[in-house]
């Protein structure tokens, strides 16, 4: 089984012959290319175009990060599995005005779903996050549909201070994160972010239309839309792991231009978090066995691909756990 590779440490990929190697001021380490889904460079890294090339061969996407943690871009080979029908259904419902709607406000109504489940699991009111809901049927608009996600998560934030024990959310900051958990949450959204980007290389989506995000010529926005449902699980819920068990505490963070950004044993451990949480498994409620929550997101492409041709209406991902 093939599983994501995290380059923490600057360095260097170069190619000799069929084997690509990771080298730094330790030495020269092999990667094992058959066993690798993707890769996430977090730290300063050279790639030759031998490397390069080869990756692209066996369409591994490599995600790469500032010294920050904030992402900055993706190597995304060619695609295998491209399919003129559902690149032109896919164009379709973007430019259709009702079929748009419907897909952003389907986004939107299961992070708000997401957003609940976290609260109730921990013990907090989600009323009025649910409220949301009601707002979100007879919203007209993209923009108005924008105000009401935004709405619902100020009011889900502002639970986090209860909910975690030994560190502050406060509110919401970024670029630079003003503290240690909003620190945390950016990295995570980054590397779900990227995460979400490989699932959709596998499939025969293109990453550049979305529907509740507008098309920017410089990001793969549908990687955004697809994130709202999955940040709950993936990034909120570690984030309180980590701050709650003390697997993360305040060492593990670094002051940078104004902000607070986690050091690299901080990003470690993050990472190797972030990671055994993509690879968790739980039983899916119609497949009847288990599935990880990294094939979780594959599952939610191919049912936005199976609503785009008209096979099933698409319904998003709410826990039920």
């Amino acid at each position: 089984m093939r599983k994501n590779y995290y380059i923490i440490s600057d360095g260097k990929l170069l190619r000799d012959e069929n084997t690509i190697y990771f080298e730094n001021q330790e030495g020269k380490k092999p990667i094992p290319i058959n066993a690798v889904y993707a890769i996430y460079a977090l730290g300063s890294l050279t790639i030759t175009s031998k490397a390069i090339s080869y990756l692209a061969k066996e369409g591994i996407c490599i995600h790469f990060f500032n010294r920050y943690g904030f992402y900055e871009g993706s190597f995304y080979p060619r695609e295998s599995l491209v399919s003129g029908e559902v690149l032109v259904r896919q164009a379709e419902h973007y430019l259709g005005r009702e079929k748009r709607l419907y897909l952003a406000k389907s986004f939107v109504k299961g992070e708000i779903l997401n957003m609940a489940k976290v609260l109730s699991k921990s013990g907090e009111d989600d009323s009025e996050v649910i409220s949301a809901l009601q707002g979100l049927e007879n919203a007209g608009s993209i923009p108005e549909v924008m105000g009401i996600e935004a709405s619902a998560r100020n009011s889900y934030y502002s639970k986090f201070d209860a909910i975690l024990k030994e560190m502050k959310f406060e509110r919401r900051s970024r670029q630079p994160p003003e503290n240690e958990v909003n620190a945390m949450m950016s990295f995570g959204n980054s590397l779900l972010y990227s995460a979400i980007l490989s699932e959709i290389y596998h499939t025969q989506l293109s990453p550049a239309i979305s529907y509740l995000h507008e098309p920017s010529e410089r990001r793969f926005s549908l990687a955004l839309d697809i994130a709202e449902i999955f940040k709950p699980l993936l990034v909120d819920r570690l984030v309180f792991s980590l701050v709650n068990t003390r697997m993360i505490q305040k060492d593990d963070f670094e002051r940078e231009f104004n902000g607070i950004l986690l050091n690299e044993t901080g990003k470690r451990k993050f990472v190797k978090a972030f990671n055994e949480r993509l690879e968790k498994t739980v039983k899916h409620k119609e497949l009847g066995r288990n599935v990880s929550y990294q094939r979780l997101i594959r599952l939610e492409c191919y049912k936005l691909v199976k609503h785009l041709v008209g096979i099933g209406k698409y319904s998003p991902f709410v826990i039920w756990w």
